[in-house]
């Protein structure tokens, strides 16, 4: 079993891989003054006992896909199925069983407006365990998990060497490509992204014989989705092994004149992981990680309750992640809910 809260080094190796996920180890190595035989066991040892992940995520407004929050009240029974249903799917991220363990929250990326369809109007109303739900539009995101501070522990120094001779590629939101263009993706694509979302660090040779390509066609295919902004690397990592004990889901009413103010705000607060605009009656949502309910109760009262232009805050206390950004490993066995057509 992998400790309950990393040390040092580890620490140190998963700031650097926040920085770049696909950095050789060798270049690790160099800037944590370490071998790069240590670098490698390590991020094995994390990886095999589940804690730390490099996974592959898609930009979905690159490809002009719709991002959707979503909720789902489901009896007391149905919420680890269901929530275990969802995660299997391919077009799911950030599965959440909530407080009391009747409810779910999660994020769809729907490419077509049938996929959209499909899944929120067919087939999670039509199943009987779901008593209620609500989905929402993501607007436009303020910051996302990849960027989250609780995962800082280098020096400025050591993180510009680790920058230099990473591959240019624009921010995650792509927001430094031109927002109208939108990026097609080729036939072999969805595998590669596939196989990236499965492990983010998988070799050129590995990445070949999952798509039919040579390795050099995956080398230029991968820097190009990257420097496309439709390909980021992302740290699948329970906050619990960094110290961080209380996770939640806040859905926010702002009033419009202020929303932007407001996400930008939060948006710098170390304690914030993801905020979004978003369609429907609450028009903010973010995910804050602190180390235990007390930072949680001060984080609620202190810093969100002095923003004058929240009107209503809604605060559900994440019990059990289902899935982070990656796709599930390994798969679930049997007995798991097929209401979400799975």
């Amino acid at each position: 079993m992998a400790p309950a809260v990393l040390d040092g080094l580890d620490r140190g190796l998963v700031h650097a891989l926040q920085v770049d996920g696909r950095a050789p180890f060798s270049r690790i190595a160099a800037v944590l003054g370490v071998s790069e035989q240590t670098v490698a066991r390590r991020y094995r040892r994390l990886r095999s006992a589940g804690v730390l992940r490099v996974v592959g995520a898609v930009n979905a407004a690159r490809l002009g896909h719709a991002s959707w929050t979503v909720r789902l009240r489901c009896t007391p029974d149905a919420a680890e199925p269901i929530a275990a249903a969802l995660a299997r799917r391919p077009d799911t991220f950030w599965v959440h069983v909530l407080s009391g363990g009747t409810e779910i929250s999660c994020n769809v990326l729907a490419r077509t407006a049938a996929d959209r369809d499909a899944l929120l109007l067919a087939k999670l109303p039509r199943t009987s365990r779901i008593l209620g739900m609500t989905a929402h539009s993501i607007l436009h995101g303020f910051a996302l998990p990849d960027d989250w501070s609780g995962l800082a522990w280098l020096t400025d120094a050591q993180v510009a060497q680790l920058r230099r001779g990473r591959p240019a590629a624009p921010d995650h939101r792509g927001e430094r490509a031109d927002p109208g263009e939108r990026v097609v993706l080729e036939r072999g694509d969805h595998a590669l992204l596939a196989a990236l979302a499965r492990d983010g660090r998988a070799g050129h040779a590995e990445l070949a014989a999952g798509t039919g390509w040579s390795e050099s066609t995956v080398r230029r295919r991968v820097d190009h989705l990257r420097r496309a902004g439709v390909l980021t690397y992302q740290l699948d990592i329970p906050p619990a092994a960094l110290g961080f004990h209380a996770e939640a889901r806040l859905w926010m009413s702002v009033r419009p004149a202020g929303l932007v103010g407001v996400a930008n705000t939060l948006a710098g607060h170390a304690e914030v992981s993801f905020v979004a605009v978003t369609t429907g009656p609450t028009n903010l949502v973010a995910t804050v990680v602190c180390r235990d309910s007390h930072g949680l109760y001060r984080y609620l009262t202190e810093r969100v309750a002095a923003l004058e232009a929240v009107r209503d805050v809604e605060t559900a206390p994440v019990i059990r992640t289902v899935k982070r950004a990656g796709a599930v490993l390994p798969l679930p066995g049997p007995g798991t809910t097929s209401a979400t057509g799975q």
